[in-house]
């Protein structure tokens, strides 16, 4: 299993870290550095400023935002990036969520898996470098009836395949993102219920399209904090899950929300989101229960990190991107060093 970090979204508060973070990840050997984008910083720019800055880490966007970019577009910012990085760069796709995407880009928010499916197939066709024209319910490239002509991408990207991740949690999301990926980028994932979750969906979804799961990159993010007060640890990362699975889209449509359901916390989850959306997000963190947090996170001394890791290597996670904490930068670089001593007590370096 390989290690990669996550930096989350720029200004948060830590930025003038990230790049030492990402610089300590490059040293450790951790295989790839993603950073995230919403609806303040974009994720090529930081990406671009890390890559310049670090020797052999991948860079990877989780998530490039489909409703923020024509698929053409974002072809070019992969073709771009995979060229300046020296061939380390990874595209990571989402469709956002409904608030977001109607309310930022005022893109509506229908069909999703359907103008996934059309967009990566476009990303990959403009990759290959062939004239570009595309037929969809979604995109119609060229325009008809009009002046536009079909082009070729004329940036060459370092390698001739750039590994393309979807952002999935739903059952059919997952399924298509095994079908049409090269990986799958998870959050709050349970090594317990990874499998009912996530794995059987994405091997379905594979199977779909006469493939098995060798090559397939399960990719969850998960926070790591290192101590001994467990409950101490996993009483920080309450405001956050509250914030994805009380807060993060509306009530009927709760990627997160419905996630916590699958894996057993239907009273829980909705007594956190009901608590949110009333404006008590005090009282939707207390309602967390403690289990989900400690299932979906890496809490407590690199021994017991590395029995969670085994745990999560043993579900089918190729690539465990950690989300260290800490308040200064020294805790979250310790937090990182512990993370690849718990990765060698598991025995799973490669």
């Amino acid at each position: 299993m390989r290690l990669g970090i996550n930096l989350g979204y720029w200004g948060a508060g830590m930025d003038s870290d990230n790049l030492a973070v990402a610089q300590e990840a490059d040293r450790l050997g951790y295989d790839v550095c993603w950073a995230a984008e919403a609806y303040g910083s974009d994720a090529p720019t930081v990406l671009s400023w890390v890559a310049a800055q670090t020797e052999s880490i991948d860079v990877g966007s989780a998530i490039l935002q489909i409703p923020a970019r024509r698929p053409a577009m974002t072809a070019m910012t992969a073709a771009t990036l995979d060229s300046l990085s020296g061939g380390r760069f990874r595209l990571g796709l989402g469709v956002s969520g409904p608030q977001v995407s109607e309310g930022w880009y005022g893109v509506k928010f229908d069909k999703p898996l359907a103008r996934t499916r059309e967009y990566v197939e476009i990303v990959r066709k403009a990759m290959t470098r062939e004239r570009l024209s595309y037929e969809g319910e979604h995109w119609t490239l060229p325009l008809p009836g009009g002046p536009g002509k079909p082009l070729k991408l004329t940036v060459h990207p370092q390698r001739e395949h750039i590994p393309l991740y979807i952002a999935a949690i739903g059952p059919k999301n997952l399924e298509q993102t095994g079908e049409i990926a090269d990986g799958a980028l998870l959050i709050f994932p349970s090594a317990e219920h990874l499998e009912d979750t996530a794995i059987r969906h994405l091997r379905a979804g594979r199977e779909k399209a006469g493939l098995t799961m060798d090559g397939f990159d399960v990719c969850p993010t998960v926070p790591l904090a290192i101590g001994a007060d467990i409950h101490a640890l996993a009483d920080n990362f309450r405001p956050y899950t509250a914030l994805y699975v009380g807060g993060m889209g509306s009530r009927k449509q709760n990627f997160y929300n419905q996630l916590a359901c699958r894996m057993g916390y239907e009273k829980a989850a909705a007594e956190i989101q009901d608590k949110y959306l009333s404006g008590d997000k005090d009282g939707a963190a207390a309602a967390v229960p403690h289990e989900l947090i400690d299932s979906t996170t890496l809490l407590g001394p690199v021994e017991r990190i590395a029995d969670r890791m085994r745990a999560y290597a043993a579900a089918g996670v190729t690539t465990l991107t950690l989300a260290p904490a800490g308040f200064t930068l020294d805790e979250r670089v310790a937090a990182l060093r512990a993370g690849t001593d718990a990765l060698e007590r598991a025995g799973l370096v490669s």
